[in-house]
């Protein structure tokens, strides 16, 4: 069954501050309730978060905009690695985000480790797509090079 409660910040995944969501009551129970994160929605609680809910989407829109110039720069980047070759072909090890975000910050550009999405790391040779999420409405694809080591 499902409980409607009022967001008293942010959760990722549920919303911001102010936000009317419906939850599992095991959730909003033993979870959100005892942190503070959330309470039952009643018409006092939407009129004291109100304030603190315009000031959050003002700060999200500025992270937005931010995100979108980061957006513009990461577009016209390219991330050449070299890496070691045996004679067979193959890789020694392998190219994680650590790495791309070295070849980045060559280029100028400070990102977040969190904010770089790679399933596993890179063991192959080639052209990878990275996705890098800088806002939750905002991703950038950065192309990865990896290529071998002379």
């Amino acid at each position: 069954m499902a409980t409607e409660v009022l967001l008293m910040d942010q959760v990722e995944g549920l919303g911001i501050e102010g936000d009317v969501v419906k939850v599992a009551d095991g959730y909003a129970r033993n979870f959100l309730f005892p942190r503070g994160i959330a309470s039952e929605v009643t018409e006092g609680k939407k009129r004291q978060i109100e304030k603190k809910r315009a000031e959050r989407l003002v700060q999200l829109q500025k992270e937005k905009s931010a995100a979108e110039e980061i957006l513009k720069k990461i577009e016209g980047l390219e991330c050449t690695i070299a890496a070691k070759v045996g004679e067979t072909g193959k890789m020694f090890g392998s190219v994680g985000v650590s790495q791309i975000l070295e070849k980045l910050a060559e280029q100028g550009l400070e990102i977040e480790k969190s904010k770089v999405v790679l399933a596993a790391p890179l063991h192959e040779l080639g052209v990878f797509d990275v996705t890098i999420k800088l806002h939750p409405e905002v991703s950038a694809t950065l192309k990865v090079w990896i290529v071998e080591e002379k």
